[in-house]
C-alpha cells in the first residue's frame, strides 16, 4: 500500500538520519552556502527562500537595543521559525555607532554569534539614510565583520539600508562598489545586498545599471498600508533585468512605521515574495508605540512572548514566518497560470513531503503521489476576476478518506474542501470538485492534503458555465532569458505586465513545461499591435527546433487586445519553449499551449 510504505520508507530515512547525526554530532551544524545565479538567490546552490525578523535600530537609549541578545535569538528560532534576523545597526543618528560604536558593535556582535549557534541566517546592516556621506566608516567597519564573520556562511552584508532620493549611478553605485571592494579582499564569497534609490523601491533603476561582482543582490523595501502593485511591478522589472532581490524590511502597515494592518496588501505581497522565490525580514521586533512592531509596550527583553504580547502586526509576520515554506522548488521552475486553465499536479511552484512519479491515466506524463497529511503543494495562478470558480481534481487512491484543502499559499485564507473516496488503485482515476470564491489578481494557490493517502494528475480552475479551455498559460514577462525587450503595465483582462517593445530579431525564452504526450497543439497568444506586419515564431528555446509562426494583424493600439493562434506539432516530454521575433512592432501579454482533442 502506498501510503503504508511511505511512512516506512520516511521513518527509515529519519532513523538513518539520526543515526548519522547522532554520530557526527555538532559539525554538521550550519546553514548552507549563499550565491546568487541570475535573478535567484541559490542556498547550497539551490533556489531558497526564508523569512525572518528585523531588530530595531540598536541605537543607545532607543529602546530597541533591549532585544539584541541570544536569548530573543533563540526564541524566534524556536517559536517563530525564523530562519533569518536582521542587526540594524544605526549609523548616524543619534546615539548610533559614529558616537557610540563600542555600544552598538557589541550589541550586533551579540546577536550575529546567537545567530550562527541558533544555524540561523545574520543580516549585518548598515542601518542609514546617509551612508555616501560615511563611506571610509562603512569601509573600516564592514572590514572588521568579514575578518571575524567571513567564514561562516550565516552572515550576509547590507552596506547601504534606505537610500534616499539621489542618484544611483553617479553616487549610490560608487559608494557600494568600493564598500563590496574592501568587503571582497577579505571575504570572497559571502551574500552582499545594496540599497537602492528612494527608500530601497527603485530596484529597477539599479537593475538597469548593475553593479559587476558575483553574489551581489538589491534591497526591496515595502510597507504594505502605502505600497501596492505598482511598487511590485518595479520589482518584476528588476527581475526580469536579471537581478536578484531581498526584502530586507517590511511591514504590514503605512510608510511611516504606523497606523493600522493592511491585511489583504500584505497578503498580495506574501503571494509575490513566495511565486519569486524572495527573502524577507519583517520590521520590527521592538515594543515601541507604533503599528510596525512586533511586540506591546513592555514585553520581556528576553523572548517568551505569548500571543497576548503580540501586536496585530506581530501576530500577522509570526503567522506569515512560520508558515514560510522549507522550499523545494519544481525542477522546470514556476510558471503563473491565467485562470480558467488546467495545472499539471507536478508543475508546482513549492511543495512539502510528496513525491511525482508515472501515470498511466489519459495523456500519460506524471502525478504526484506519496501525499500524507499534513504535505502540500502550490501553484502560481492569475485570477481575471474575483467571484465562483469550479475546481476539479483529477485524483487516485487505493483506500479512500483523503481530504483535500485549497487555500492560500502559506495559510491565511481557506477556500474550500473536497473528500477523495477510494477509486479502487493508485492509477485508477477519477474527477472530483467542488465551487469555491477566490479574489481577483496574481496569488499563489496552494493544495493542502488535510487528510492523506491519495494521488492528484491536474487539477482544473473554471468561472461556471466556462468551456473547459484546459492547456497551460505563460505569461509573457515570465521569461528567464531575453534579449532586447522591455516589460510594462497593461490594461489587459487580469492586469499586471506585458512584453513590449519587440523589434525584429529580439527573443524571449520560457522555464521548462511537461507535455504529456505527443501529438497537435493548439497555441494561442494574446497580442496587441498599433500597425500590425508583426510576426512571431515559437520554437525550442535557442532556435534548435522551429514549431511555427504566427502573423500579428494591426488590433487599433499597444493596449488593444486580441487572441492569435496557430497548431503545431509537439513531442511529449519537457519543453522549453523560445518566441523569435521575426518581424517586429507589437505586444504580447501571455501565450496558451492546449492540447487538441
Amino acid at each position: 500500500m502506498q501510503f503504508v510504505a511511505t511512512q516506512i520508507r520516511r521513518a527509515t530515512t529519519a532513523l538513518l538520519g539520526g543515526l548519522v547525526l547522532a554520530h557526527a554530532g555538532a559539525a554538521l551544524a550550519d546553514v548552507s552556502p549563499l550565491s546568487v545565479s541570475g535573478n535567484k538567490i541559490l542556498a547550497g546552490g539551490q533556489p531558497a527562500s526564508f523569512a525572518g525578523n528585523s531588530l530595531f535600530w540598536s541605537n543607545t537609549g532607543w529602546g530597541g537595543e533591549k532585544y539584541y541578545n541570544a536569548n530573543v535569538v533563540g526564541w524566534l528560532k524556536s517559536d517563530w521559525k525564523s530562519k533569518v534576523v536582521r542587526v540594524a545597526m544605526g549609523v548616524d543618528e543619534t546615539q548610533g555607532y559614529l558616537a557610540d560604536p563600542a555600544g552598538n558593535k557589541a550589541r550586533v556582535k551579540a546577536v550575529v554569534d546567537a545567530a550562527i549557534a541558533n544555524d540561523m541566517y545574520v543580516i549585518i546592516d548598515w542601518h542609514s539614510h546617509h551612508a555616501e556621506n560615511y563611506r571610509n566608516e562603512a569601509i573600516a567597519f564592514f572590514q572588521e565583520m568579514a575578518r571575524t564573520y567571513g567564514n561562516h556562511n550565516h552572515v550576509i552584508y547590507e552596506v547601504y539600508n534606505e537610500p534616499l532620493n539621489i542618484s544611483w549611478s553617479g553616487t549610490l553605485k560608487p559608494y557600494a562598489q568600493a564598500v563590496i571592494s574592501a568587503i571582497r579582499a577579505i571575504d570572497p564569497d559571502n551574500l552582499i545586498i545594496v540599497g537602492t534609490p528612494n527608500w530601497s523601491q527603485d530596484v529597477d533603476v539599479a537593475s538597469r545599471d548593475p553593479i559587476s561582482g558575483s553574489n551581489i543582490a538589491y534591497t526591496l523595501h515595502f510597507y504594505a498600508g502605502s505600497h501596492g502593485q505598482w511598487l511590485r511591478d518595479k520589482a518584476q522589472t528588476a527581475l526580469n533585468n536579471g537581478v536578484a532581490l531581498f526584502v530586507t524590511e517590511w511591514g504590514s502597515v503605512g510608510a511611516s512605521g504606523d497606523g493600522g494592518v493592511a491585511a489583504s496588501e500584505t497578503w498580495a505581497w506574501v503571494d509575490f515574495m513566495k511565486a519569486k522565490g524572495i527573502s524577507n525580514a519583517n520590521w520590527a521586533l521592538n515594543d515601541k508605540a507604533e503599528g510596525a512592531s512586533a511586540l506591546v509596550s513592555g514585553a520581556s527583553a528576553q523572548g517568551g512572548w505569548s500571543a497576548g504580547q503580540l501586536t496585530a502586526s506581530g501576530s500577522l509576520a509570526k503567522q506569515i514566518i512560520g508558515g514560510w515554506p522549507g522550499t523545494t522548488p519544481a525542477p522546470g521552475g514556476c510558471t503563473r497560470v491565467a485562470l480558467p486553465g488546467q495545472i499539471q499536479a507536478e508543475a508546482y511552484c513549492q511543495m512539502s513531503g510528496v513525491q511525482v512519479e508515472a501515470t498511466t491515466d489519459t495523456d500519460g506524463g506524471s502525478n504526484v503521489g506519496y501525499i500524507e497529511t499534513g504535505d502540500w503543494m502550490t501553484y502560481d495562478v492569475n485570477v481575471p476576476a474575483a467571484g465562483s470558480y469550479v475546481v476539479k481534481y483529477r485524483v487516485a487512491s487505493a483506500s479512500g478518506g483523503g481530504v483535500i484543502q485549497l487555500e492560500r499559499g502559506g495559510g491565511g485564507s481557506t477556500y474550500g474542501t473536497v473528500n477523495v473516496s477510494s477509486t479502487g488503485g493508485w492509477q485508477n482515476w477519477t474527477t472530483v470538485s467542488h465551487t469555491v470564491n477566490l479574489p481577483a489578481g496574481q496569488q499563489t494557490l496552494a493544495i493542502l492534503a488535510k487528510s492523506g493517502g491519495f494521488n492528484v494528475n491536474w487539477l482544473d480552475i473554471s468561472r461556471p458555465g466556462d468551456a473547459n479551455t484546459g492547456g497551460t498559460t505563460i505569461q509573457a514577462e515570465s521569461f528567464d532569458a531575453m534579449s532586447g525587450v522591455q516589460t510594462e503595465a497593461t490594461t489587459d483582462s487580469g492586469g499586471g505586465l506585458n512584453v513590449g517593445y519587440l523589434d525584429a530579431g529580439d527573443w524571449l525564452s520560457y522555464p521548462s513545461i511537461n507535455l504529456p504526450s505527443a501529438g497537435t497543439y493548439t497555441i494561442e497568444y494574446r497580442v496587441a499591435s498599433l500597425n500590425g506586419g508583426g510576426n512571431l515564431q515559437l520554437e525550442e528555446a535557442g532556435g534548435s527546433v522551429v514549431y511555427g509562426s504566427v502573423n500579428i494583424p494591426a488590433t487599433g493600439g499597444w493596449q488593444n487586445w486580441v487572441t492569435v493562434k496557430h497548431t503545431v506539432q509537439l513531442p511529449a516530454g519537457t519543453r522549453k519553449f523560445g518566441i523569435a521575433v521575426r518581424n517586429g512592432g507589437w505586444n504580447l501579454n501571455w501565450f496558451r499551449v492546449t492540447k487538441a482533442n
